[in-house]
């Protein structure tokens, strides 16, 4: 019976509930930030935080940087179901590879983080942006706590692979 649960990836050596676990709390604290922002400012508010760093609402219908928000609506649902089909294919991959941590970390924070824009996108049409970064006079485009995890996620995987081929 061991053997068949170690088959099925809920193993010890898996630890798919851990990497789900993570994906929860990306999702969770996405979701709590973008409340407090949609409860607490209007869109296109600001508020200053730092010398390089603004507190503001944002809402992209589109994917990274805008890309698509002007095309006519058929995006919220491309990003959906794009999102969608990563969050099965993130999962396969845990429960395949769940024993490599470096490299489940770093999908457990692209589901977190995917997941997170898919609600917004299934709730309000747009995923909420609120932080915003700039530096001379020149601003990065708004992000949020999903977006983060998605960045970090991707550099660790980067990394992951890095280390992978100098071993080989």
């Amino acid at each position: 019976m061991a053997s068949s649960n170690k088959k099925s990836g809920m193993g010890g050596g898996n630890k798919l509930g851990l990497w789900l676990g993570i994906a929860l709390v990306i999702i969770l604290l996405d979701q709590f930030t973008k409340v407090l922002i949609l409860g607490n400012f209007q869109l296109g508010d600001s508020r200053y935080v730092t010398s390089f760093f603004n507190v503001v609402r944002v809402h992209n219908t589109g994917a990274a940087f805008s890309f698509l928000a002007n095309a006519a609506g058929w995006q919220r649902w491309f990003f959906v179901g794009l999102g969608a089909v990563a969050t099965v294919f993130i999962l396969v991959m845990l429960k395949r590879h769940g024993q490599q941590t470096l490299f489940a970390t770093a999908l457990s924070l692209i589901l977190g983080g995917a997941i997170g824009n898919v609600i917004d996108r299934l709730l309000h049409g747009y995923v909420v942006d609120f932080i915003q970064v700039h530096w001379s006079g020149r601003a990065f485009p708004s992000f949020n706590v999903a977006d983060s995890a998605i960045t970090v996620g991707a550099v660790l995987l980067i990394w992951d692979e890095v280390r992978r081929v100098r071993k080989g």
